[in-house]
């Protein structure tokens, strides 16, 4: 008797810790089962293609800013950071027989020349935002919430200034291939924006995998109290890991403004809470030291497969906020479910 009650209790045990650790991916798998229910064609190769195509730079960003997740903080100027990097890589980058050119005189650049300029300056932010985390103390919620005021009304200057609040259009062709061209076969073509996502998350995987500073990021996440008696220097590891999500900002924010092929002021707005939760989604813990390249391409996947299912079935836009709300809150509450039994 006291072994069939001790089994009974291990299986429940087992179905519990089932459930917590897979219980948003059966949320997700049973909203898109009602999405194939209300329309069949959903499931068509077309658009799980076009799903592919349009994640890849959230891909990047979110693979970005999960490092910053990783080590147990947060961003919230990542959306600015987009922006800021698609407008000043937008206006120098437009066709010189572009009549509303914004720098009629300046010459046409190689593309690569602005993109790692925007990069750069993304870094730069990112340094700064990682030092007053790192040596003010100041919490990353606060200091991101701080910086991303700060990039969104020195974009909005930069764009007021040069063009008058008005979109940036008319870009140089190789910039607009440089993220909508594919390497064409006979009767199918690969998006460089998917290679570009593949490159990223190989180079991120090893980052994480293969490498001290991986291995530092993880500990500073777990315990920082524990790296840092261990000896890492967790200062120049925040620092490096900011410096590496700023440059993969500058390089999303440049591929989405010549995906998009008009910039505004409002490009990027809220992709950081997107990012975040796919990061979440994907099993990254808020509360640091657990995240796999693997789980956030995942989650930026699922996400958008639920986002463009709801579209695609004609979901009030308004309703679409309320569904991606409950998954984010699901996904949090997942989350510290894990972290208690860890605990």
């Amino acid at each position: 008797m006291a072994n069939d009650n001790r089994k009974a209790a291990d299986t429940k045990a087992k179905l519990s810790a089932f459930l917590i650790k897979n219980a948003l991916y059966l949320v997700m798998l049973i909203l898109l089962g009602i999405i194939v229910m209300i329309s069949p064609n959903f499931l068509r190769l077309q658009n799980f293609y076009f799903i592919v195509t349009q994640s890849s730079s959230r891909i990047i960003l979110a693979l970005g800013v999960a490092s910053i997740i990783v080590l147990g903080y947060t961003d919230l100027s990542l959306g600015r950071s987009v922006g800021m990097a698609a407008i000043i890589s937008s206006s120098l980058l437009q066709a010189v027989n572009y009549s509303q050119r914004i720098f009629p005189k300046l010459p046409q650049l190689p593309i690569f020349v602005p993109i790692l300029a925007v990069m750069a300056l993304c870094a730069l932010f990112m340094v700064a935002q990682g030092l007053v985390v790192s040596k003010l103390k100041v919490a990353p919620f606060i200091a991101s919430l701080g910086f991303q005021l700060v990039i969104y009304g020195l974009q909005s200057l930069y764009i007021d200034e040069f063009n008058d609040s008005s979109p940036i259009g008319g870009f140089d062709p190789k910039f607009s291939r440089f993220a909508q061209g594919a390497i064409e076969f006979d009767n199918f073509r690969i998006p460089y924006l998917i290679l570009y996502a593949l490159a990223a998350a190989i180079i991120v995987w090893f980052i994480w995998n293969k490498t001290k500073l991986g291995r530092n990021m993880y500990a500073i996440g777990g315990n920082v109290e524990a790296a840092t008696v261990s000896g890492v220097n967790v200062v120049a590891n925040i620092l490096i890991i900011y410096v590496i999500a700023g440059l993969m900002y500058g390089f999303g924010g440049a591929l989405e403004g010549a995906r998009t092929g008009s910039v505004t002021n409002m490009l990027g707005q809220g992709y950081e809470l997107d990012a975040i939760a796919a990061c979440v989604v994907g099993g990254v813990s808020m509360r640091g030291g657990v995240g796999t390249v693997v789980g956030v391409v995942t989650g930026v996947l699922m996400f958008q497969i639920i986002n463009y299912g709801l579209v695609f079935i004609g979901v009030n836009p308004y309703v679409q906020y309320i569904v991606k709300g409950m998954i984010i809150i699901l996904a949090v509450a997942i989350d510290s479910q894990k972290y208690i039994k860890r605990k």
